[in-house]
């Protein structure tokens, strides 16, 4: 529930965010969210499959942005579609988007192993 607000509030030139996170926090957060939202869809899949899934679409998506067909333009100048769909390739994205996916697995895991004490002893 804090993904989505703190994502659109980095997005907000008007707060006084250091440059760094101004930069990269909404594309890690973007990532993140996406990751919530295949475990949320497929939630009895593996934590490294999910992590997968979340990863490809996060970069099919950032890859689409050198595509230019018309129609795709035109959701791009959207309020919805810039923040789905983005505006420009950027090679910093996928490595936000590593990050924001690392992010989802990590958390992923540490509940599991949080749930399910005796895996994590290796039992």
């Amino acid at each position: 529930m804090l993904v989505i607000p703190l994502g659109l509030a980095s997005r907000r030139k008007s707060l006084p965010w250091p440059a760094f996170f101004a930069t990269y926090a909404g594309d890690t957060l973007w990532a993140l969210l996406v990751y919530l939202l295949v475990r949320f869809i497929a939630p009895r899949r593996a934590a490294l499959t999910v992590a997968a899934v979340a990863l490809t679409f996060s970069f099919a998506i950032e890859f689409s942005q050198d595509y230019h067909a018309p129609w795709l333009d035109a959701a791009r100048r959207t309020l919805p579609g810039r923040l789905v769909l983005g505006a420009g390739f950027l090679w910093s994205d996928l490595v936000c988007y590593f990050v924001g996916v690392l992010i989802g697995l990590g958390l992923d895991v540490a509940l599991l192993t949080a749930r399910r004490p005796d895996r994590a002893a290796g039992a």
